[in-house]
C-alpha cells in the first residue's frame, strides 16, 4: 500500500497544517474501503489496480480542494460590490486628472503629447493607489465577516420578502453607484479649492467665473442629499412610494439648480490667453448654456418617469 501512502501525502502537502491529519485518516477510510469493495469483486489486487482507483480519485491538488475549497481575495458575496465601487473610484479619479490636467494645460505652454503624458502618469499613479486601498479594505472584510454573513443567510425569514412588483422596481447597483459617482464628483469639484494655494487656485478658475462657482457652491447640499438617496436606494434595493417622492423632489431640485446656473451672466470665464489654444471664443458661451439645459434634462426626465411610477403604485 506504499501508492495510497503517498497519494494521501500529496494530498496532504495541499492542505493547511491543522486539517492534514484529520482529512489524512478520512482519506485514507476512503481509499480502504474501495480498494476491499475491489478486492472482492476481483481477489487480490495489483499495483495497476490501486493506481487505476487512485486515478479515478482525482489529482491530489483537486482532492485537497475538494475538502478545503481555497478562499478568494474577495468574498463571492461582496464581488458585485467590489467591482461597482472600484469602477466609481476610477472613474472619479480619471475625471478629477482630466480637470487637473487640463488647468495645468490651458495655463501652461504644454503641448498635446505633453498633457496626454500629464494625464496618462497622473491617472496610472491614481489607479495605483485607488485598486489597492479598495482591494485591501474588502479583503478585511471578506476576512473577518463571514461568520455574520452565514448567521444572516441563517436567519432570513420568507414572510419578510418584499411583493412582488413590476420590473423597474429593482435598482440595479450600476444605477446606484453611478448615482453615487457623480454626487461625489460634484461635491469634489465645488470644494477642491480649498486644498488649492493662491497660484493654484487662480489656475483652477479657467471654466467657470465667480458668480457661477458661489452658486455651485450654494447647491452643494443637494450632492450630500444625493448622497444619502444613494446609500437608502443602496439598502433598499426597491423603489417604494416614499423613495419615488424623494427621488422626485431631489431631482426637480437638481434641474431647477442647473437651470440658474445657466442664467448666470457671465457664465464662463472667458480669458482669450488661455483658451485660445484649445477654442474659438465665439460660440463657447453659447454652446456651455446649451450643453446646461440638456443636462438638466437628464433629471427633469426622472422626476417625470419617477412620477409616472407613483402614479401605478398609488396608496
Amino acid at each position: 500500500m506504499e501508492l495510497v501512502k503517498r497519494y494521501i501525502a500529496a494530498v496532504q502537502r495541499e492542505l493547511p497544517d491543522t486539517k492534514r491529519d484529520e482529512i489524512g485518516r478520512e482519506l485514507h477510510a476512503n481509499i480502504m474501503d474501495q480498494l476491499d469493495a475491489l478486492q472482492e469483486q476481483k481477489g487480490q489486487l495489483t499495483e495497476f489496480d490501486i493506481a487505476a482507483v487512485l486515478k479515478q480519485m482525482g489529482h491530489p491538488r483537486a482532492v485537497a480542494e475538494q475538502f478545503v475549497p481555497p478562499q478568494p481575495l474577495i468574498s463571492q458575496s461582496y464581488l458585485r460590490l467590489y467591482k461597482h465601487t472600484l469602477f466609481m473610484v476610477l472613474g472619479i479619479l480619471f475625471l478629477l486628472q482630466v480637470v487637473d490636467s487640463t488647468s495645468a494645460w490651458l495655463s501652461s505652454q504644454m503641448g498635446l503629447i505633453g498633457y496626454l503624458h500629464s494625464l496618462a502618469s497622473g491617472f496610472i499613479e491614481d489607479v495605483v493607489l485607488g485598486f489597492t486601498s479598495i482591494t485591501v479594505a474588502f479583503w478585511l472584510m471578506s476576512r473577518y465577516s463571514p461568520a455574520q454573513e452565514r448567521q444572516c443567510q441563517q436567519n432570513w425569514q420568507p414572510e419578510l420578502l418584499p411583493e412582488a412588483g413590476p420590473g423597474w422596481q429593482h435598482i440595479p447597483l450600476q444605477d446606484i453607484f453611478t448615482d453615487l459617482a457623480t454626487y461625489l464628483f460634484l461635491l469634489i469639484v465645488i470644494w477642491h479649492p480649498l486644498w488649492l494655494s493662491a497660484e493654484q487656485l487662480e489656475v483652477s478658475r479657467f471654466l467657470l467665473t465667480d458668480s457661477a462657482h458661489q452658486l455651485l457652491k450654494w447647491a452643494s447640499p443637494l450632492p450630500l442629499m444625493g448622497i444619502a438617496n444613494s446609500l437608502w436606494q443602496l439598502r433598499q434595493r426597491l423603489w417604494n412610494k416614499q423613495m419615488l417622492i424623494a427621488n422626485v423632489l431631489l431631482n426637480a431640485a437638481f434641474g431647477i439648480a442647473i437651470l440658474l446656473l445657466a442664467t448666470v451672466d457671465p457664465l464662463l470665464n472667458l480669458d482669450p490667453g488661455a483658451w485660445q489654444k484649445v477654442f474659438e471664443l465665439q460660440h463657447l458661451e453659447r454652446a456651455a448654456v446649451t450643453g446646461l439645459v440638456i443636462t438638466a434634462m437628464f433629471p427633469l426626465w426622472e422626476v417625470l418617469r419617477d412620477l409616472r411610477r407613483l402614479w401605478s403604485i398609488r396608496g
